[in-house]
């Protein structure tokens, strides 16, 4: 259910300035979207965990500040992420 530290190593490669940038916006959006993809498909065999559901919402709304952040930041930055994460 959570994600390992390979597959975090390589998104913060992708969308970081160097191996150790975990803080820039675009690497939490990318892992918040990593996170959320897994539980969209824990959610298909499990409807009723209502708690992890409860947590998913919050993953949804970090991100969706995140991105609001992002674009008052820089339109173009916001614009690549969106279009790469394909949000």
């Amino acid at each position: 259910m959570a994600l390992d530290k390979q597959k975090i190593k390589e998104i913060v490669l992708k969308y970081g300035k160097n191996e150790k940038d975990t803080g820039t916006p675009e690497v939490q959006i990318a892992l918040l979207t990593e996170r959320i993809k897994i539980l969209t498909k824990h959610f298909e065999r499990h409807k009723k965990d209502v708690l992890t559901r409860r947590n998913f919402l919050k993953l949804i709304n970090r991100r969706r500040k995140l991105l609001r952040y992002l674009k008052s930041e820089s339109i173009e930055r916001y614009n690549k992420i969106v279009k790469e994460l394909g949000l």
